[in-house]
């Protein structure tokens, strides 16, 4: 998915009565990340508003009308919310991530170390996967642990990936305690040199993200029908990004990696091997 990655939307392979809230649920999300990254508005909007829409989010949880400024996004959340019961405070984690995405690009800040990138990434991305999980009715710490590997995972990769897109519109996701241990100067990669340094920081990266998407995988096998062949595939897509990435010689300051038609073949077959 191009705008808001690594969230599976209502595909062939969910469940039909779950569709309606992975609906609502994405579009609460592809709403707040147009909010924090469409478009020329000033930070300063930007963060306005997404306290405006974080404002809505909470007097809808309290049972109170919405301001009625994203009735779009609003009112089937509010339906959804009442019918499957959905944790608020993973919604509102989504929009604590957008915020600070807003707030590092206008300031031009990257993150300190993998301790500190980890956390973005339990509120940009694990919110996702748990309230997948908390439609399907898997609630168990394992699940709960593997769910929050495999989003990671995902929310890695697509850094890596998309590096070369990122760095110039001022996002820095490589960690500067990473940066500084493999040689790598913030002036190189704003530039985007791919320098052998550089390609090795990048390799490390890559790699850290496989085996954290392994580490996760075996949910797979823990979710019953549909939605375990979903995540396969969701697996899959993002291992193969990976083999992208691998297959460049991890010189994604250069070229970003994508996935063609027939990816999805190799993808499916090794879906079904999982």
């Amino acid at each position: 998915m191009e705008h808001y990655e690594n969230f599976p939307v209502a595909s062939v392979l969910c469940p039909p009565q779950l569709r309606a809230p992975i609906a609502a649920i994405y579009h609460f999300a592809r709403t707040a990340d147009d909010i924090a990254d469409e478009g020329d508005a000033p930070a300063q909007q930007r963060l306005d508003d997404l306290a405006a829409y974080h404002a809505d989010l909470q007097t809808l949880a309290a049972g109170q009308p919405h301001s009625g400024r994203w009735p779009q996004v609003f009112d089937p959340l509010r339906t959804m919310l009442q019918a499957f019961h959905l944790p608020v405070p993973l919604l509102a984690d989504l929009l604590d991530a957008f915020t600070q995405d807003v707030r590092k690009t206008r300031d031009q800040t990257s993150y300190a170390d993998q301790t500190e990138l980890l956390d973005y990434c339990r509120r940009s991305a694990n919110p996702v996967g748990r309230l997948l999980l908390h439609l399907y009715g898997v609630q168990d710490e394992a699940a709960l642990r593997q769910s929050d590997a495999i989003c990671t995972a995902l929310q890695l990769i697509n850094f890596w990936q998309d590096l070369s897109r990122d760095i110039p519109r001022g996002r820095h996701y490589l960690p500067d305690a990473d940066c500084q241990a493999f040689g790598v100067t913030r002036a190189e990669l704003h530039a985007l040199q791919q320098t052998p340094n550089a390609t090795q920081l990048i390799a490390a990266q890559a790699t850290m993200a496989r085996a954290m998407m392994q580490k996760g995988a075996e949910l797979v096998h823990h979710l019953p029908g549909r939605a375990g062949w979903e995540l396969r595939l969701v697996v899959q897509g993002g291992l193969r990004i990976l083999d992208k990435i691998e297959a460049l010689h991890y010189a994604t300051l250069q070229t970003r990696p994508t996935l063609k038609p027939w990816d999805g073949a190799v993808m499916l077959w090794r879906a079904i091997w999982m």
